[in-house]
């Protein structure tokens, strides 16, 4: 049996923080999952994104398995890198889920990404944006931009993802505990995925919902940021050991 420490980055996320984590208590959970966890990380939000993590309460579940929350803070925004390195330090599960608090992911989905690992055939599983799963359809320049992110990840790790770039990443305790993160803001994607690589990590990846964003309606990575993977994904497979 396992307990599931679930890790939500959040930044300026006051109207969607509270209905994301309702979400991820009430998540449907597989046979194996004994204890839920709930580590969240406010990175320096400047709206009010803290007062409404902690006026929020976690409700009981249904089915009896107990709920323990946790809500931190950076005094100043420093990344999503920062803030999961902060929610892996604080986490006490045998198994570590991303969840990012903007309602794009589906905590619905945690059946299908849990249970390779629960089976005992993976140490990191993927959830897939691109592998049929039920999405919203627009930004495509973005769609591309992941692809090719992923591809170029791809030939250097000898991975054959199809979305390097998803929230969705699900890993054993023990490989958290085994890698040394330093990216502190979306580059963590590409960090993490060179050094589950490296280390010779069994990954399964399974398909997922996905709710995307406009810009106006929140979303925050840009191309700047596709730009800095370029970077990060020659920095970690080529450059740091």
């Amino acid at each position: 049996m396992k307990a599931l420490s679930v890790v939500v980055p959040v930044y300026n996320e006051e109207s969607t923080v509270a209905p994301l984590l309702d979400r991820v208590v009430q998540a449907p959970l597989p046979a194996g999952i004994e204890e839920l966890e709930l580590v969240a990380v406010d990175d320096g939000s400047l709206d009010g994104t803290w007062e409404r993590l902690g006026a929020w309460r976690a409700g009981e579940r249904g089915d009896g398995i107990p709920v323990t929350t946790r809500r931190l803070r950076h005094e100043r925004n420093r990344g999503k890198g920062a803030a999961l390195r902060t929610g892996f330090a604080a986490a006490s599960g045998d198994i570590y889920l991303v969840q990012d608090a903007d309602l794009e992911y589906d905590p619905s989905d945690y059946p299908v990404l849990l249970q390779p690992i629960l089976d005992g055939l993976a140490d990191v599983v993927y959830g897939s944006r691109f592998l049929g799963g039920p999405h919203r359809v627009l930004l495509f320049w973005h769609s591309v931009g992941n692809r090719f992110l992923t591809l170029v990840s791809n030939m250097f790790t000898g991975l054959n993802l199809t979305d390097m770039e998803t929230c969705y990443k699900v890993f054993t305790a023990d490989v958290i505990k085994r890698i040394r993160l330093v990216s502190d803001r979306f580059g963590i994607e590409p960090e993490v995925t060179a050094k589950v690589a490296r280390l010779g990590c069994r990954v399964y990846e399974v398909p997922i919902a996905y709710h995307g964003r406009t810009y106006a309606e929140g979303k925050k990575i840009g191309w700047r940021d596709g730009v800095a993977a370029i970077w990060t994904i020659l920095r970690f497979n080529l450059l740091a050991r």
